[in-house]
């Protein structure tokens, strides 16, 4: 969103707001009684949709319950003038200035200005070489996507059939590229970062893949994959973690047991959700064989029996088995641990129920906690998924972080910071902001 729309969503919000108060005057003009009642009732309804914006969680919850009432009070006050068209007139102000607010603040720069998660300004890669997967993502890395790269000065690399993805990163290198850059999927972004790494130079991650999770996360618009080229040019430039299985790189989340089956399922990239509710009653079945991992963490894992084992680079927000949300951070130098058990038909009824409303963590198998290093225990070769990758590996399955170990280059013009940092900005001084997007320079 460019500066001229964000300042005409911030002037619209509290244009919708003073609207509504507005009409509710004019409304009930000659009835001073009725007129105080819904005048505060309004107020209290816009400062209830400002919570809604600005807030997460119960607050959120309890603010959109607020703000409902308080609307529906004053309707029947407006009601009772015989004022229907005055009535819809204002809810849709209200309704309109939470909209607005929201889309200002969530794309304004001041929201995101001096956070330390975006990173120093660069310049432009003295030789830069992007390599792309053109499998991906639906053929998102084509013709007319090379053309553009190569408009910009990127030399590019086009992934073929039987290729070694690592050994053309190397190979880029060695041939004097300083900054290295992958079109493709998660998987691919992996092998090609470990590589950048391993060689200390800039890596950029263009999001030409199917879900694009590392790309979320580091706050590349995954929507426009032509203006991520730009990060070749100049743009911010910070460390953030890596992590590794049993000496692999990956950027997002191994998975095992149950986890890993579902989220292996074709099905799955269409209807997480779905999939997730479907294969549960099948995976953990009567005729259901427990896996015997065993791994080490908090005293309250003591005697788990995990059926579902999920391990990220840095901390995901997960509330529930059908997907993933977002991580605040990659640079807090730690695994996050989410472990599930579930021990009969009653327990799994109630998990599937709450991971399907988003409230799995609120399962009382369900456990969370950070570490640096973690290791898998099994009496039998593991299935794993390694960011989405169906693969199984012998025990033990040791998995480790490596904090600040890649440099990431992000452009300029693309948030730079996750979703869930942004979220986290917004609620702070989000009045201010509000003016500034509408008034600030």
């Amino acid at each position: 969103m460019n500066r001229t729309t964000r300042r005409l969503c911030a002037l619209g919000a509290l244009l919708c707001a003073l609207g509504a108060l507005v009409v509710v005057i004019a409304v009930l003009w000659d009835n001073w009684a009725p007129l105080l009642g819904a005048v505060v009732l309004v107020l209290l309804a816009l400062t209830a949709a400002w919570y809604v914006v600005t807030k997460r969680g119960a607050v959120r919850l309890a603010a959109t319950i607020v703000a409902v009432a308080a609307v529906a009070v004053a309707f029947a006050t407006l009601l009772r003038n015989h004022s229907i068209g005055d009535i819809l007139l204002a809810v849709v102000l209200v309704a309109a200035f939470a909209w607005l607010a929201r889309e200002a603040l969530r794309n304004d720069p001041s929201t995101i200005a001096g956070e330390p998660s975006r990173g120093t300004s660069v310049g432009a890669a003295g030789h830069p070489v992007l390599i792309m997967n053109p499998w991906s993502g639906g053929g998102k890395a084509n013709a007319a996507f090379a053309a553009a790269a190569q408009e910009r000065g990127i030399e590019t690399v086009t992934l073929q059939r039987g290729d070694d993805l690592e050994q053309l990163a190397r190979h880029a290198i060695d041939r004097g590229a300083d900054v290295v850059g992958m079109a493709g999927g998660d998987g691919s972004q992996a092998l090609v970062a470990g590589i950048a790494s391993e060689r200390g130079i800039p890596f950029v991650c263009i999001p030409a893949g199917t879900r694009n999770h590392f790309a979320l996360d580091l706050g590349v618009d995954r929507e426009d994959v032509v203006g991520a080229l730009d990060a070749f040019l100049d743009g911010y430039e910070r460390p953030v973690d890596l992590a590794r299985v049993n000496g692999r790189v990956f950027v997002n989340n191994v998975s095992f047991g149950v986890y890993a089956a579902i989220v292996q399922s074709d099905e799955y990239r269409d209807a997480k959700l779905n999939t997730a509710a479907k294969m549960l009653p099948e995976l953990l079945g009567a005729d259901y064989d427990p896996f015997d991992f065993e791994l080490d963490g908090p005293d309250s894992i003591a005697d788990c029996d995990p059926d579902l084992v999920l391990v990220s680079n840095n901390v995901y927000k997960l509330e529930g088995i059908g997907g993933l949300g977002t991580r605040a951070r990659l640079d807090e130098g730690v695994l996050g641990v989410i472990i599930v058990e579930v021990h009969n038909g009653s327990e799994l009824a109630q998990l599937v129920s709450l991971s399907t409303a988003g409230r799995g963590s609120a399962y009382s198998g369900w456990h969370e906690w950070t570490t640096t290093v973690l290791e898998v225990r099994s009496g039998k070769p593991i299935d794993l998924g390694i960011d989405g990758e169906a693969v199984t590996l012998d025990s033990p399955v040791r998995l480790e972080v490596q904090p600040g170990a890649l440099r990431v280059r992000i452009a300029p013009h693309h948030p730079g910071v996750s979703p869930a940092r942004i979220a986290g900005a917004v609620q702070t001084a989000a009045t201010r902001r509000l003016l500034h997007a509408a008034f600030g320079a």
